[in-house]
């Protein structure tokens, strides 16, 4: 069954786009991560994540673009495709800041 993922899109200066979704963790039951891909149009990003195995991801809308933070991070990566996974939460009760993973890492078997 199609999984619709929360996210949204960001259209750069030079016409390409950059789209963040919010999609259930492979990893972890439950939890969500977020993935970024710097594509030419909206289309093409949904197919590299395709092409990637995440295949039952759909794009509705625009309710949760990327922040100017995850635009940097995926315009300053290579491979143009980034994940986060769920921010822990510290024994004190402050969020701990996760890294940006390239998708290799999300897709190697654990």
């Amino acid at each position: 069954m199609p999984q619709t993922a929360g996210g949204g899109y960001a259209r750069q200066p030079d016409g390409s786009v950059i789209v963040a979704l919010s999609v259930p963790s492979p990893q972890r039951e439950g939890s969500r991560i977020r993935v970024l891909v710097h594509a030419a149009n909206r289309p093409q990003a949904l197919t590299r994540l395709r092409n990637l195995g995440l295949r039952a991801v759909y794009l509705r809308g625009n309710s949760e673009p990327p922040t100017p933070d995850e635009v940097t991070a995926v315009l300053h990566h290579p491979d143009g495709v980034l994940w986060r996974g769920p921010t822990p939460v510290a024994p004190s009760g402050r969020r701990v800041s996760t890294s940006w993973q390239p998708m290799a890492a999300l897709l190697r078997p654990a």
